[in-house]
């Protein structure tokens, strides 16, 4: 099965709108971050959120750790899934979809070493989908994406095989890997920002030369 491809760190209605031309079914805008690349102030994500056309999913990154602020943080937005970062303090899923229940949620895993594994489990009880990413939520500041490294693809692998729900694989994707990346991890879904950007902007080449890699 080809996976399902989010582009990330979408800027403008112009990089949505190209990402969706290859074929992207998911397009990731990224909120205020204590670090890494991409994010853009509300009223901007709002703005783009309007013009992604149906079935192509809207991703809001968002860095808040309440349930209260995640919600009205997709409410100053409306995307219709939320990418939790960093955790969720007291474990709020079940309020955020008491609030929105209409919104999906994804929970990054930054997966570090086999604690990861047991944490992604464990937390896709409560989700709709899992995107393993590489950063490192333990720094003084906070990694909480968009690193451009790759990170251990056989823990990955094991996350992918017993979790519930689908598993998006993120970190250091490439046209050059991302072949071997879909072997390797078989996930449901990849997501990408830098693989495909030049000076920090949606590089068509390199988007073609992605999406035709991982099979499209």
């Amino acid at each position: 099965m080809i996976p399902r491809i989010k582009v990330c760190c979408i800027s403008s209605t112009g990089e949505a709108s190209l990402a969706v031309s290859y074929g992207a079914s998911a397009l990731g805008l990224v909120g205020r971050m204590p670090s890494g690349p991409g994010p853009i102030d509300d009223e901007l994500i709002a703005a783009i959120v309007k013009t992604i056309p149906p079935p192509v999913a809207s991703f809001l990154l968002t860095s808040e750790t309440l349930a209260n602020k995640i919600v009205a943080h997709q409410r100053k937005v409306h995307s219709n899934t939320i990418q939790i970062v960093d955790a969720l303090a007291e474990r709020g899923y079940e309020f955020i979809r008491q609030q929105l229940p209409s919104v999906k949620l994804v929970q990054v895993i930054h997966v570090v070493d086999n604690s990861s594994v047991e944490e992604a489990l464990e937390i896709a009880e409560e989700v709709d989908a899992l995107l393993l990413d590489s950063g490192n939520p333990k720094l003084a500041v906070k990694e909480l994406g968009g690193t451009g490294r790759v990170h251990n693809w056989h823990l990955s692998r094991k996350i992918v095989e017993q979790s519930k729900v689908p598993v998006f694989l993120a970190g250091g994707l490439n046209a050059a890997n991302v072949q071997q990346a879909i072997e390797r991890v078989q996930p449901y879904g990849l997501d990408l920002c830098s693989g495909v950007r030049t000076n920090g902007s949606l590089d068509a080449a390199k988007l073609e030369a992605f999406f035709k890699a991982a099979g499209y």
